[in-house]
């Protein structure tokens, strides 16, 4: 594990592959942990890109002490990220993650190749009226993190992969402390305040993929259309999945997320790089 000073704290993030592979940098989504691409980091990994995988500002093993858990905080330290390493690099993001994806392209277009966007959130509603008071009302204390929990499991409905338990406990693990379970509030609170994508700005090639039960669209088929329209991207539904395709259905996300890179930024033959990174 590594850490990235950023203003107010610490970043916590892994690297896999060879030092001088093309770079990808993953970012999860609220509440969610780097465990999320456990899947495809050694997949890209071992097709020869070095795969920075972080986890979001008081999420994981990055630090509680920042005071602001924003969207455009994470695309802030995304940017960091793919600069600390040496960018250009692919933007690989879930949910929230993806939102912050889709940010640094439109805004740093010089650091970021090409973008995945996984479950993304990209149309800046928000959440509102009743819907947002029933989420506030269902973080609180004491009930909060086991309904919180309880929540995020649904999202992943379809089918699961090995290291499904350990993930689902990672995640319960960051609404314990109090510190840590005020950061994942204040990120999940960014539902109320929608970010616009800036998607007319988004410049670099994209992949959509999105989870057909994705619980989180009624027709998630229709969101990953409309995403792959407005950014003329690559478009894929994985069937069987929810909101996590990397974690639930690496068998068909891997292949399309290893395809897509090689055709934006190719990684050189194994055995042709020296090193591995740490």
């Amino acid at each position: 594990m590594h850490r990235l000073d950023r203003p107010g704290g610490r970043i916590a993030y892994d690297l896999h592959g060879p030092a001088g592979g093309p770079l990808v940098v993953c970012v999860p989504g609220m509440a969610d942990v780097r465990a999320t691409y456990r899947h495809l980091a050694p997949a890209l990994a071992g097709a020869g890109y070095r795969v920075a995988v972080m986890d979001l500002r008081g999420h994981g093993d990055s630090d509680a002490t920042f005071t602001d858990y924003g969207t455009l905080a994470t695309a802030t330290d995304t940017a960091a990220l793919i600069e600390e390493l040496g960018g250009p690099a692919i933007a690989v993001g879930n949910s929230l993650g993806a939102t912050a994806a889709a940010w640094v392209a439109a805004t740093r277009p010089e650091l970021v190749s090409g973008t995945v966007l996984l479950g993304a959130f990209l149309r800046g509603d928000g959440l509102r009226g009743p819907l947002a008071l029933l989420l506030r009302a269902m973080l609180l204390r004491p009930w909060g993190p086991a309904l919180g929990t309880a929540y995020l499991r649904g999202l992943f409905k379809g089918r699961t992969t090995e290291g499904h338990a350990e993930h689902i406990a990672a995640i319960r693990a960051g609404f314990g402390p109090a510190d840590r379970y005020r950061a994942v509030t204040a990120t999940i609170a960014n539902a109320f305040r929608p970010v616009p994508a800036r998607l007319d700005d988004v410049a670099a090639p994209a992949l959509v993929v999105m989870g057909a039960d994705d619980p989180d669209w009624p027709d998630p088929a229709a969101e990953a259309d409309w995403i792959a329209g407005r950014l003329g991207a690559r478009r894929l539904v994985v069937p069987e999945c929810g909101h996590y395709p990397a974690a639930q259905r690496p068998d068909l996300v891997a292949p399309a997320v290893l395809e897509f890179a090689a055709a934006v930024a190719p990684a050189a033959p194994a055995g042709a790089e020296g090193g591995a990174g740490a």
